[in-house]
């Protein structure tokens, strides 16, 4: 008897079974809805604080808006609460903006209810349906603040990070430094004179990766996270994607942080109160990262390479190490968000695996379509649908904070929606629906892709004749699904060019798959093998599986590129295989310093990783390998690469005794 008590307080977490005669609880919980969008919650109205400042064991001030449960006449409480913390680069006065703007009583809600009912199925604006219900998804609560929330009884602070928005100091990206700060930031929170010591963390993108970082650590009083987009290695999921150079995003993104970090702190200037520190940190740096990012881009030498620039590309790095999470020293309930579209999808379909510390019950996935920007457009708990992110999110921290039996400890642990299908719930990604099998790369003419480069077939058998085939470096994927995903899904209106990859495919070579003849199921990683030429000492390539309509049309599920001369960097350990021994998930270390040049002329073997993936291929629809020599702006080779290659024309070889193949997880033979 007492081992078993000893064993309950140990575990920290008891979920008792449901009772016998529980109703499952399906995909849409409405009883979560009703908690969430209740008008009646706990408390009438909001008090908000805007920028306190929070000074760092270094001396650098923070500043905060704290939105705290009040009355209807805005008095706050003087009850303890639990306090959710959210900390941004993006500036807390947008967040306080977005929190205001989608909350104006009887104008917000009923405004979002008539964009998200706007059908454009047919139109060749179709895509602009992701960015018209987004809202209705909750991204914006997530990445701002939920009125909802705090009125229920919980104390959210937006915090602008190091050198960022409006705090002191000079941007650490994630760096140690700003990571201490996230610690003392908490430390802070919990013992405000209104919190009760239990403390939650939300937040979007950037706040979601530090949500990782500082549940890694162990804070005190740290109960529950909701990382909605998030990644655990930088370098592999946004900086490198693939081995190659994330210039596209990397560029957009370095441009919202430092533009949104000189917009001053207007409720303090409104009182009459500047900070001259903060105006001395700006003016002297005032564009973070941005010699680094060129120099990554041109610089034709790792030994030209310097400062962060050089730590970045080399895997031993101090800063490098801070740049990845280890996730499996996680121990706290974890809520994981992502898209199939999503800049981070590397990490995010890893999750369930990547957060093995902690327990199953406490642990969940749900997957959107959308990109980084769009995320959520799909739940919005219409039929068929998950509840919102902010109807989960409120559920998550009920639950795992406060203890409210409300049952999400027995949703599904993965949560997906299907592209080209609909919404699958199971307790493992990938699902054990699948089984890999190889499809070859064959010269054979698959009639399906005129305007490509060359049009050859995916096929159960290998080639009959040998083929060299020649791709080279170009813009044409500028005008492709790749290009929405870096690019966050703002182009997600163009559907001639996001929703259909055809014109991106005017630089490839393809290989086409015969149409299956029942829907057929793909989820888990893909990985491209190829046997490969290059008239340089490097080289670059790029491998894009999409799903081919029978009208044509060609849409990205997934992406990946590889480096020529990292081709011997696999991490064995790490990486996953088919039972006949392929890779199917190859992970490599990435550093620039250990690159392994070629003669020009030599063939070598690349295993080209895609992002996880989960697709339906209807009956009548095909599958389709891309190969290009670029990716812009997604992945393009970093600079010494563009250096060593020369940007010349690149080869795939076609050999009968030696293969190129695709190893493909699908839950029916294809081809």
């Amino acid at each position: 008897m007492l081992t078993t008590l000893l064993a309950v307080v140990v575990a920290g977490f008891v979920i008792p079974p449901p009772p016998a005669d529980a109703a499952p609880l399906g995909l849409n919980p409405l009883q979560w809805t009703k908690s969430h969008d209740s008008e009646r919650q706990k408390y009438a109205g909001i008090s908000v604080t805007p920028s306190v400042p929070i000074k760092m064991s270094d001396g650098t001030v923070l500043r905060a808006d704290i939105y705290r449960p009040a009355d209807g006449a805005g008095r706050a409480t003087r009850d303890k609460n639990p306090v959710i913390v959210n900390l941004t680069p993006y500036n807390k006065l947008i967040a306080m903006i977005a929190a205001a703007g989608s909350n104006v009583p009887g104008l917000s809600q009923p405004m979002f209810d008539l964009l998200a009912s706007i059908n454009l199925s047919g139109t060749p604006i179709s895509g602009t349906e992701r960015l018209l219900k987004v809202a209705n998804g909750g991204l914006p609560s997530v990445f701002s603040v939920d009125p909802k929330l705090v009125r229920s009884g919980y104390t959210q602070i937006v915090v602008d990070v190091r050198g960022t928005g409006t705090s002191q100091g000079v941007w650490d990206v994630f760096g140690n430094r700003e990571q201490k700060d996230t610690v003392e930031v908490l430390d802070w929170a919990r013992t405000l004179p209104y919190s009760n010591g239990d403390l939650g963390m939300s937040g979007y993108s950037y706040s979601a990766i530090n949500q990782l970082q500082a549940a890694s650590k162990r804070p005190k009083g740290l109960k529950a996270i909701f990382p909605a987009a998030p990644m655990t290695d930088i370098v592999a999921d946004v900086v490198a994607p693939g081995s190659g150079y994330g210039a596209g995003f990397l560029a957009l993104w370095l441009f919202a942080v430092n533009a949104t970090k000189v917009i001053p702190d207007v409720p303090s200037l409104l009182r009459g109160q500047f900070d001259p520190i903060w105006l001395r940190d700006r003016l002297n740096d005032p564009a973070v990262f941005v010699k680094e990012y060129l120099e990554g881009l041109t610089a034709t030498d790792v030994n030209s390479l310097s400062g962060r620039t050089r730590e970045l590309v080399q895997l031993d790095s101090t800063y490098r190490k801070a740049l990845t999470t280890d996730a499996a020293r996680i121990q706290i309930p974890t809520f994981v968000v992502g898209g199939w579209q999503d800049l981070f999808t590397n990490m995010e379909w890893r999750a369930l695996d990547q957060l093995s510390g902690v327990p199953a019950a406490q642990k969940k996935l749900v997957m959107s379509t959308g990109e980084h920007m769009t995320n959520g457009w799909d739940m919005r708990g219409a039929p068929g649908q998950p509840p919102s992110m902010a109807v989960l999110q409120r559920a998550w921290f009920d639950r795992w904070i406060k203890g409210v039996p409300n049952r999400i400890d027995e949703y599904p642990s993965a949560t997906s929606h299907q592209q080209g299908g609909g919404w699958v719930q199971s307790q493992q990604f990938p699902r054990g629906d699948q089984q890999h099998r190889r499809l070859y790369l064959t010269p054979a003419r698959s009639g399906t892709s005129p305007t490509s480069v060359r049009d050859g077939s995916l096929s159960a058998s290998g080639p009959k004749t040998t083929a060299r085939w020649t791709v080279s470096p170009g813009v044409t994927t500028l005008c492709s699904g790749d290009t929405n995903r870096d690019q966050i899904g703002f182009l997600s209106s163009f559907d001639f060019c996001t929703g259909d990859n055809r014109i991106a495919e005017r630089g490839a070579l393809t290989f086409t798959s015969p149409a299956v003849p029942q829907a057929t199921s793909i989820n888990g990683p893909i990985n491209v093998h190829l046997r490969t030429q290059v008239d340089a000492t490097d080289g670059f390539y790029v491998a894009v599986v999409s799903d081919v309509a029978p009208d044509g049309t060609s849409k990205v599920l997934t992406t990946g590129s590889m480096t020529v001369s990292i081709r011997n960097q696999i991490d064995r350990a790490a990486s996953r295989y088919a039972p006949n021994g392929d890779l199917v998930d190859p992970i490599y270390a990435l550093d620039a310093y250990r690159r392994d040049l070629v003669k020009p002329g030599a063939v070598q073997y690349l295993d080209i990783g895609t992002l996880g993936t989960d697709a339906l291929i209807k009956r009548g629809h095909r599958v389709r390998v891309s190969v290009y020599a670029f990716n812009a702006p997604r992945a393009v080779s970093f600079g010494p690469i563009s250096h060593d290659s020369g940007l010349k024309p690149e080869h795939v070889l076609l050999d009968p005794a030696n293969p190129s193949w695709v190893q493909l997880p699908s839950s029916r033979p294809i081809g």
